[in-house]
């Protein structure tokens, strides 16, 4: 698939939560955030034949996390969804480090090669950073306002996110396997 529609179809869904929920409140933004979701993974799966693991869990939980929401005018659900999502990325990745089965080589495996020591550093620090999100994301939505999770949401876990991606360079470079090792 085209990188730049693949992007879209990864960050639609959320820039259309933000805008509808600036638009119409947050009832409003779930229910957008939903049709998107499913939209971009009806897309994914018609372009590229598959849907990965990642966006397919997540896309569950916030169909069910949302239709919860949207039934029970509760918000609650809405907003423990990122908790929910974190945990079980956290649970399953760190599950992996300690049955000694590192899930991100099963993800990203095709895409870089790793010795592994390096899976292994990598499902873990990426399990604690679940873990810190999940918890972050429960301690700003009971104690803030609804304007400052969403925004904490859609702007805070994506620029924590991306900050922890980078500090991740220097162990993916110590740990690289170049095209001669591979051989």
């Amino acid at each position: 698939m085209n990188s730049n529609l693949k992007l879209f179809l990864d960050f639609s869904p959320l820039a259309s939560f933000f805008f509808a929920y600036r638009l119409g409140g947050l009832l409003a933004g779930t229910a957008v955030l939903i049709l998107c979701t499913l939209v971009s993974l009806i897309v994914t799966y018609i372009m590229e034949k598959k849907i990965a693991m990642m966006p397919l869990v997540s896309g569950v939980i916030v169909t069910i996390m949302g239709g919860l929401t949207l039934y029970l005018h509760d918000e609650t659900f809405i907003k423990i969804k990122p908790t929910i999502v974190n945990l079980l990325f956290a649970l399953i990745l760190l599950g992996g480090v300690f049955f000694q089965k590192s899930m991100f080589k099963y993800v990203l495996g095709h895409a870089m090669q790793l010795k592994e020591e390096g899976w292994r550093q990598l499902s873990m620090r990426w399990g604690v950073f679940f873990l810190f999100l999940a918890v972050l994301n429960e301690y700003i939505w009971r104690n803030f306002s609804t304007d400052f999770w969403v925004d904490f949401k859609v702007f805070g876990m994506f620029t924590l996110t991306m900050l922890f991606t980078l500090l991740q360079v220097p162990l993916i470079k110590r740990y690289w396997i170049d095209e001669k090792e591979a051989e």
